[in-house]
């Protein structure tokens, strides 16, 4: 009777060993997979893809001891309007975070900045609402529209952040804006260097997203 016992024990453990192997570890449960979901600072227009911000951001964390799985969904020459339109095809690769950078090309475009703030806030809640925590990142118009369209651009953001209880980096070229040692060229997309750059300044808050638990 006592070997019977101690052979039903056996099989138990035995069973019980097979189904935690079988479970998925905690370093794949735990799993993150941030989405970087914008234009074309997002998709690194006129750079290598190692010096573009996916990539810079990637070994950023990494330096630091974060593991992620950061998925470049940019699209170049994008506004808040395209990006609405295609968020639902973006959250198809299961995102857990999201960084939001839109609204350049609206600017550029002296776009209506209610709508754009409209945009803006259509995605931030459609994350939301699939519990996915999110890093707004502001941007700032040219003043070549003047100071009213400026402010009123400016203020979207600040807005929004504070509206939606998003995390904010208030402006993504800080310290690169109209630099030309930190830009291509065309004086509006950052270079290898500009890159670097915004990549150091925005660490720490990006760190800060991470940690914050998806509801997925």
């Amino acid at each position: 009777m006592i070997c019977l016992r101690y052979g039903i024990l056996a099989m138990f453990f035995n069973a019980l060993a097979v189904l935690i192997l079988l479970l998925p570890s905690s370093s794949d449960a735990a799993e993150k997979r941030v989405l970087l979901f914008g234009d074309s600072l997002i998709a690194g227009y006129g750079l290598p893809v190692k010096d573009g911000l996916t990539a810079n951001l990637d070994r950023a964390l990494n330096s630091i001891g974060v593991q992620a799985t950061l998925i470049n969904a940019g699209v170049s020459g994008d506004t808040t309007a395209g990006g609405r339109a295609r968020l639902s095809w973006a959250l198809v690769d299961q995102p857990t975070h999201a960084i939001v950078l839109l609204g350049a090309n609206d600017a550029l475009r002296g776009l209506d900045p209610a709508q754009t703030k409209a945009n803006l806030l259509a995605i931030l809640e459609s994350l939301r609402e699939e519990g996915i925590p999110t890093l707004l990142v502001g941007m700032r118009s040219p003043r070549n529209w003047g100071e009213e369209y400026a402010n009123s651009f400016d203020k979207i953001f600040t807005d929004l952040a504070r509206q939606t209880s998003s995390l904010f980096y208030p402006f993504y070229l800080d310290g690169v804006a109209l630099n030309p040692d930190y830009n291509q060229p065309d004086g509006i997309h950052p270079n290898a260097a500009g890159v670097e750059l915004i990549t150091s300044r925005m660490l720490p808050t990006v760190k800060k997203l991470l940690e914050l638990e998806t509801s997925r």
